[in-house]
């Protein structure tokens, strides 16, 4: 059986893209945030995934107002990107794992979980970005199964239902009739918000307590509605259901003990916390 490994994090702003292509990584404005990622890219030279499950939310890409799933997953053989114009200027395609595609999807459904399955997906800058921040130099080693989630259109998935979401496919890393390591990934902001009466809202004391209960406490954020996850966190912030679907993933099988590896959190690039994260299934 496949050997699901970890859990990492990662926030996906566009700017990040240009500041990779310029060059500012020890810019004061960029440092603290850059810095967050040596340890993360040591451990996965350590560990050496072959495949990463990555939970994201779409951006208007593959899907917009008038066509929004609440949870779709990538069934194709590469993932082209199709960056909106902010950032990395040229990546070759993403290879996919159709075989674990087609496990997860078939899991997903069995369990109930109404998904829509793409077998062409293209890729925006919350796929790209975290892996590029991961893998700076070279093409992406590992294969990838993304996994969207809307936090874009109500009616949004309840935290729970994220969370049991990440759970399944947990099982289904886990059932896989496979030899490979696989890691899973949250590609997703904490606390911030773009637009509105709150442009600029970041809640700091909120997105330090979530990522401790990542640690200790898995289900902690399944016990708000997304009504008063969106107050707590920002219009934007409901993008942390991507990293409730991550631990989720962790804690499949019975288990839910994982160590904390290494982690960062900085504010504010572009109006937005960002946080950087490696669990580690213990």
């Amino acid at each position: 059986m496949a050997q699901l490994i970890g859990g990492l994090g990662t926030s996906h702003i566009p700017a990040i893209g240009s500041a990779i292509h310029k060059g500012l990584q020890q810019d004061p404005y960029w440092k603290p945030f850059f810095d967050g990622f040596p340890p993360i890219q040591a451990w996965l030279k350590e560990k050496k995934p072959d495949v990463l499950v990555l939970f994201y939310n779409d951006h208007g890409l593959n899907f917009f107002l008038d066509k929004m799933p609440t949870f779709a997953v990538g069934a194709a053989p590469e993932y082209h990107n199709a960056d909106e114009g902010w950032g990395i200027p040229t990546l070759p395609p993403f290879k996919g794992d159709l075989d674990l595609s087609w496990h997860i999807i078939n899991t997903l459904v069995e369990k109930e979980f109404d998904i829509v399955t793409c077998q062409e997906m293209l890729v925006d800058h919350a796929c790209s970005l975290p892996l590029k921040l991961f893998w700076p130099e070279g093409d992406c080693p590992v294969t990838v199964v993304p996994i969207c989630i809307n936090t874009v259109q109500f009616p949004l998935p309840k935290p729970g239902r994220v969370y049991a979401m990440g759970k399944a496919v947990g099982e289904a890393i886990q059932s896989w009739d496979s030899s490979k390591k696989v890691a899973v990934l949250a590609s997703g902001g904490l606390s911030h918000q773009l637009d509105g009466e709150r442009a600029g809202f970041i809640n700091k004391a909120f997105d330090l307590q979530f990522l401790d209960s990542l640690e200790s406490n898995p289900e902690w954020a399944t016990q708000f509605s997304v009504h008063e996850l969106v107050e707590k966190t920002g219009t934007q912030g409901v993008e942390l259901l991507m990293w409730l679907a991550m631990r989720g993933a962790l804690a499949s099988g019975g288990g839910s003990k994982v160590r904390r590896v290494t982690g960062n959190y900085h504010i504010p690039i572009s109006n937005t916390a960002t946080a950087a994260l490696v669990l580690e299934v213990a």
